[in-house]
């Protein structure tokens, strides 16, 4: 496939496939841990830092998996999963932007739960904005993200990285 400026589920699909930036490349993972519907911008422009965006959305349904165990009674989506889909974002526009290897996220800094992610929520916006991509033999991305339910910010992370790394 050749770099678009979003992408369907099917697409992403794909991509946790190995088939989207060619083997041993950036590879999202596979449903369950796939945390998004869609990738509705991706761009190397723009963006908080005008250096790159990433935007992707999250359709929340009532009977997702993690609900019924994340807890009896009080069910919320696990904020690990929101961070993942953070990471995961950074990771993919690395791939997308023609970096090689593997992803592999390193860590964040401040990151900041607001709010709790309830099952009668309807949608997750995710929008990573690039503040820096290093590109030597190890790629490194830096960003900061923002996860909002249905219009209201939810988590913040500054300083996401994810590097890629390739098998010698």
């Amino acid at each position: 496939m050749q770099a678009q400026n979003s992408y369907r589920y099917d697409e992403l699909i794909a991509c946790a496939n190995g088939q989207l930036f060619g083997e041993g490349n950036a590879q999202l993972p596979l449903p369950p841990l796939l945390m998004f519907d869609r990738i509705t911008q991706i761009s190397n422009q723009g963006g908080a830092n005008n250096k790159g965006v990433v935007t992707a959305e999250f359709d929340i349904q009532p009977d997702l998996w993690f609900f019924a165990s994340h807890f009896k009674g009080d069910p919320i989506m696990p904020g690990c999963l929101g961070l993942d889909a953070l990471w995961q974002l950074l990771g993919f526009y690395l791939g997308w932007s023609g970096g090689l290897g593997r992803g592999r996220a390193l860590g964040c800094q401040d990151l900041k739960f607001i709010n709790a992610v309830p099952p009668n929520a309807k949608l997750i916006t995710y929008t990573v904005d690039i503040k820096r991509v290093v590109n030597r033999k190890l790629v490194l991305g830096i960003a900061d993200g923002i996860m909002a339910v249905d219009g209201e910010a939810t988590y913040t992370a500054k300083n996401l990285k994810v590097g890629l790394f390739q098998s010698n």
